[in-house]
């Protein structure tokens, strides 16, 4: 029976998700379906950084720099940057460096993943504040290079980023074109946004699958008690190794759909505000609850959009003028949601079940 109902909710909410875009479309318009559009990549990112700080622990403000790691990849090697900068790559591929997303996709993974790894390794024995000291110097360097990796030899093109990325191709579709479907046509928002649910939900699957795992209980072993959990045998060592592995991964295919999504990608979209706002959607919606981290995602994506088109007309309305601007009432926002957590939901929004009250549902 239960099973039974379970289902029922899945596929309510299935349908629901698969309907939201044309609703909200029709309300707000293609502006709103883009701001879905960033908010299932924003839960990509976040499920991956919920491995390193909701599963192991380990405070990681340098997550951005594998997001950026994934974009800069997919810039390369989908776009006519190299070709047009490098005569030698010009001459090996006349039509250019068209990868497409199922090759990306993985490469971004791999390469993600190594600097997961890279970053890793000499911070094995750190905890707290100077984990996240060198996580965010880690960060920081990945945006200075990609910022100045433009001369002598101009790789990156610095600051002016990398245009002309090519947008998702999939079995001859083109996702980043307008296509009528059923009569209607539909901007490239709306099957971005179907291509983010998909990645979304087979992330959700994966990171569930991973913390039931062997390695999940390790890693949450390693949370509570390290000295508890090398004791128990647990080889510390490698379980970080691979949860900053792990994590990475995810955010080297989030900014591989992101550069293909924006076909455009610079500098100024990995700095360390960035990570602090992923780290905020982790800890508002609850450490280590995979439910919970895509309900802070959620919250910290909409509400602040929605203030940004509500708060000058409601001012006006009120005083005659507008009082706080739009960023401000943003950034305030942000400011009184971690209060509010911090002082009335210290584990989340929706943080993990106690063991006591799974027991009495099982019962």
């Amino acid at each position: 029976m239960q099973n039974s109902q379970k289902m029922m909710k899945n596929i309510a909410l299935a349908i629901a998700l698969c309907i939201l875009p044309f609703i909200i479309g029709q309300l707000g318009g293609n502006s709103w379906v883009r701001i879905a559009d960033n908010t299932l990549l924003s839960i990509m990112l976040v499920l991956g950084l919920n491995v390193v700080v909701g599963f192991a622990g380990l405070l990681d403000l340098g997550f951005v720099a594998f997001f950026a790691v994934g974009a800069y990849l997919t810039a390369f090697l989908s776009s006519p940057h190299l070709t047009t900068q490098f005569p030698a790559i010009a001459a090996m591929f006349p039509d250019g460096l068209h990868m497409p997303i199922f090759v990306m996709l993985p490469l971004c993974a791999i390469v993600a993943s190594f600097f997961g790894a890279m970053l890793g390794a000499p911070t094995l024995k750190l905890r707290g504040d100077y984990l996240a000291i060198v996580t965010l110097g880690f960060g920081e360097i990945i945006r200075i290079f990609m910022n100045n990796l433009d001369r002598p030899l101009n790789i990156t093109n610095g600051a002016k980023g990398i245009t002309g990325i090519d947008g998702v191709h999939l079995f001859g579709f083109d996702f980043s074109q307008s296509h009528t479907v059923f009569g209607f046509k539909l901007d490239s928002v709306y099957f971005y946004y179907f291509l983010l649910l998909f990645l979304v939900f087979l992330t959700t699957i994966i990171c569930k699958r991973i913390y039931d795992s062997r390695i999940g209980r390790a890693w949450m072993a390693i949370r509570e008690n390290e000295i508890a959990a090398k004791a128990m045998g647990i080889n510390t060592r490698d379980v970080k190794l691979a949860a900053f592995a792990f994590g990475a991964a995810f955010g080297g295919v989030s900014g591989s759909v992101f550069a293909s999504f924006q076909q455009f990608v610079s500098p100024e979209s990995f700095v360390l505000w960035e990570s602090i706002v992923l780290v905020a959607m982790i800890v508002i919606g609850g450490i280590g609850h995979i439910p919970g981290v895509i309900l802070g995602a959620i919250v910290l994506n909409v509400i602040p959009e929605f203030l940004r088109y509500t708060i000058g007309p409601v001012q006006e309305a009120l005083f005659g003028k507008v009082i706080l601007e739009a960023e401000v009432a943003r950034q305030l926002f942000f400011a009184l949601a971690m209060l509010f957590v911090m002082l009335y939901k210290s584990d989340g929004l929706w943080p993990t079940p106690k063991q006591e009250d799974k027991a009495q549902k099982a019962a």
